[in-house]
């Protein structure tokens, strides 16, 4: 089938046997590039919508403990504030999410300078980063999934080798939402590609998410300097502030004096995950709604960020947002994971290929 960017105003529907698609134009880019909204539904009324500008999540639309539907993502109603300057909402991030240290590394031999966007070092691949760009859209009706396909030039944001990236974003009949990384090279380089949705199961603009209950299985962080680059040290969480390996509620500990937290300003730390292949990354329930969220992923770390820096931002429904009214998980290889060659490895090789799966999963009790 051949990929296209959808470009007209009509509503594109596709129909499986227990879900359907919907595309929709849903405004230009500044340059005159068309962006479209995509909705996911299930036969159980659950709805994820997506754009394939920067791959943004806009909505996940479940049921509570009594039915009542919520949107459970920060973010906007409309195109135009996703264009501007915002924390990342819901987008994809790559080429490489978190930091990289001196935005600079060295691969083979060869150093190599990225686009330094945070004082001297690099987050979330810079500048022209993935979440600015207009992704190719295909929906996949067998699978109730949409597939966006986007060819980052060689030397973009400083990155060698031109690197061709696919990620499908497939909604189940069991609440789950899937989201399928794949990525392959002509030239060594580095990947590391996320999800940023900010999540509130009260529902978005519902306020601060420190009553939430978060479970993460892991015992140790990678420990960072003040700028939040890692130290290469991988320290113990147990019995510190830090230590959601039962569960806690988010707010609990989160003013603590513990050094590592005061950091951040809250939490802002990546966890190591213990296993190979698919597995549990966190469990976090709103208790007032029973609504749930399981995070499994095949990637090592997860990054715990609970909205630090939100300010007075205006989201939807003219709800405004404001700091820890959302929390992020973000399932990754670690932070300058390049300069550090104790992690687990973030270098892709030609013939080989990058693919990393994150399912959210919700349910109610």
């Amino acid at each position: 089938m051949i990929f296209r960017a959808i470009l007209a105003a009509t509503l594109t529907l596709s129909i499986c046997a227990q879900g359907a698609v919907t595309g929709k134009l849903w405004g230009m880019t500044a340059a005159g590039k068309s962006v479209d909204l995509f909705t996911l539904t299930n036969a159980k009324g659950t709805t994820a919508q997506v754009t394939n500008y920067g791959g943004i999540i806009v909505a996940i639309k479940i049921p509570d403990k009594a039915g009542k539907i919520a949107d459970i993502v920060l973010g906007f109603d409309s195109l135009a504030p996703y264009l501007g300057k915002h924390p990342h909402f819901g987008c994809l991030t790559g080429r490489y999410a978190n930091r990289i240290g001196g935005a600079s590394f060295t691969l083979d031999g060869v150093e190599y300078q990225v686009t330094a966007n945070s004082g001297k070092n690099h987050i979330h691949g810079g500048k022209a980063n993935f979440a600015t760009i207009v992704w190719e859209a295909r929906i996949l009706a067998e699978e109730n999934a949409l597939e966006l396909r986007y060819t980052s030039a060689d030397g973009e944001e400083g990155f060698p080798g031109k690197l061709e990236c696919r990620v499908t974003y497939t909604l189940t009949e069991t609440n789950e939402l899937q989201i399928k990384y794949q990525a392959t090279t002509d030239k060594p380089t580095v990947v590391n590609l996320t999800n940023h949705s900010y999540f509130n199961l009260a529902g978005e603009g519902s306020g601060d998410v420190l009553g939430h209950e978060l479970m993460i299985p892991a015992e140790k962080f990678t420990a960072t300097d003040d700028p939040l680059i890692p130290t290469g040290e991988l320290e113990s969480v147990i019995g510190t502030a830090l230590d959601f390996s039962t569960p806690h509620l988010i707010g609990e500990r989160i003013e603590s004096t513990f050094k590592p937290l005061l950091q951040g300003k809250g939490y802002d730390h990546n966890y190591v995950l213990k296993g190979q292949g698919m597995k549990l990354a966190a469990r976090a329930r709103d208790p007032q709604s029973g609504r749930v969220m399981e995070v499994f992923t095949t990637e090592p770390g997860v990054q715990l960020y609970t909205g630090n820096h939100l300010k007075g931002i205006a989201g939807k429904s003219g709800y405004i947002y404001e700091k820890r009214h959302g929390f992020c998980l973000e399932t990754q290889k670690f932070p300058d994971s390049p300069n550090k060659p104790q992690f687990p490895s973030a270098t892709l090789r030609p013939g080989e290929t990058y693919l990393h799966q994150t399912t959210f999963k919700f349910s109610a009790e």
